[in-house]
């Protein structure tokens, strides 16, 4: 054995490597598609956001006519920093795909799309390329997410691995460039959960893009000839035993008789934390609320990881930026409430210091359901929540989601796919390029050459 390899690097690079187009059930590349479909409908979405734009003007200062497209533009940059501004760009509006599956580390694998998408193009790959190496990414990504025990350090380290994954597939490395880019992957990028901990940051977005930036540079490094650091998961200074704090084995993966795990991440229907999606639609299920001087309480049941992770501490009802809204039952209960549903809007400047909402959070209490955590518990999740408002007259009105059949997890058709894409995009790039785009992507796996992609996405 290669003295730089360990088991658990040994066992992706031959899963990677050895993964074909051909290997894959025909449920699952049309789920792929439907993944990349979302994301760059949320990159759209997401393009004049602040983070967006800082990241932008910092790849405009490093142009490349060889590397790749900052997507929504004209500008080539260097392909990892290509990686960093779409990945960024995508994750920014919280409208990405997520995975909840119970037991697992809650996260994000959409992060590795982009990279793969900005790779593609790099190297002129044709769309079935460009579909194995996402499944890869994914599952390489949601095995981590599967046996991840330590809650310190943050999801976008599975994001890294997996953008590596994409571009070294797409980059055609050896086997054993692949388990050196596997190594400068994980070794070099190890990221706190303090990110996403407490008010949150412009850096909560961009922790995806500097994740995925790490993981194209540990590629081309690879490509490049460098030799990574020797046994990263299983040295004695390694990963198992200094961030996982454990000796793991990973899950078998995706093929010869094992279901892939990309078609089970949730798609967002809404625009927030996905611990708080469903508490946004129950209160949609209740209607406006005209004056909150009229409301006594409000009283939000949810699962305990939602009241846990964003229904608890003082931020959560008072919020000082998007970010820190995005992620709090409090804001998103309240802000429903006021407009009647939640979309993107709902956490600008006139909505995150509107007066009548701030004080309708303030009257929202969170509390765990204890039948709620139990279902939640359960495979396949059940994301149940129930909202009551009390009114000072004492009229209740009650709005309630979740369990069998009306479920936020529940699989989307292909046509309610296409109207999010067509509702987060139609305003920038018009009904005519939407639909050419739509049919574009959704025959993706017949294209020879995928390079010319971007240029329809641009928006200038």
């Amino acid at each position: 054995m290669n003295k730089a390899v360990d088991r658990i690097q040994e066992r992706i690079t031959g899963y990677v490597c050895d993964l074909k187009y051909e290997g894959l059930p025909p449920e699952v590349v049309h789920a792929t598609k439907v993944r990349i479909i979302d994301t760059l409908g949320a990159l759209i979405a997401g393009f004049f956001n602040e983070p967006s734009r800082i990241a932008r003007n910092l790849a405009a200062q490093m142009p490349d006519a060889g590397g790749a497209t900052v997507l929504g533009t004209r500008m080539k940059t260097a392909l990892d920093m290509a990686a960093f501004v779409n990945a960024t760009t995508a994750r920014d509006p919280e409208l990405t795909d997520t995975y909840h599956h119970a037991g697992s580390y809650h996260s994000h694998p959409s992060d590795v799309i982009t990279p793969a998408i900005s790779a593609a193009e790099h190297v002129q790959a044709g769309g079935r390329e460009l579909i194995t190496s996402i499944v890869a990414g994914y599952e390489v990504f949601l095995r981590f997410a599967d046996v991840f025990p330590n809650r310190d350090f943050d999801h976008t380290m599975f994001s890294c691995l997996g953008s590596a994954v994409v571009t070294g597939k797409l980059l055609g490395l050896s086997p054993a460039q692949f388990s050196h880019c596997i190594s400068m992957a994980v070794v070099p990028n190890v990221i706190l959960r303090q990110v996403r901990t407490g008010h949150s940051s412009h850096f909560k977005a961009a922790a995806s893009g500097n994740a995925a930036r790490g993981g194209v540079f540990a590629a081309l490094m690879a490509d490049a000839g460098m030799e990574g650091p020797h046994l990263p998961f299983e040295g004695k200074a390694g990963w198992c035993d200094h961030v996982a704090r454990t000796r793991f084995s990973l899950g078998e993966m995706g093929g010869n008789g094992t279901p892939f795990r990309l078609p089970i991440t949730m798609i967002k229907p809404r625009a927030c934390c996905g611990t708080a999606i469903s508490s946004a639609v129950a209160a949609e299920k209740i209607g406006t609320v005209r004056n909150a001087k009229d409301v006594k309480k409000i009283t939000v049941e949810v699962y305990a990881w939602a009241k846990e992770s964003v229904g608890t501490g003082e931020h959560r009802w008072n919020p000082e930026s998007r970010e820190t809204a995005e992620h709090s039952i409090p804001y998103v209960v309240a802000a429903t409430l006021v407009d009647g549903t939640l979309t993107p809007r709902s956490f600008n400047d006139a909505h995150l210091w509107n007066p009548e909402l701030r004080a309708l959070m303030q009257k929202v209490e969170v509390v765990e359901n204890p039948e709620f955590t139990r279902a939640y518990s359960r495979n396949p999740q059940e994301h149940r929540t129930r909202i009551t408002v009390v009114s000072n007259s004492g009229e209740q009105r009650v709005g309630e989601t979740g369990g069998a059949g009306n479920d936020i997890a529940e699989p989307w058709s292909d046509a309610r796919i296409a109207e999010k894409f067509r509702g987060l995009t139609e305003d920038y790039l018009g009904a005519k390029r939407v639909n050419a785009l739509l049919d574009q992507l959704w025959h993706l796996e017949d294209m020879t050459n995928v390079s010319g992609l971007p240029a329809d996405f641009n928006l200038d």
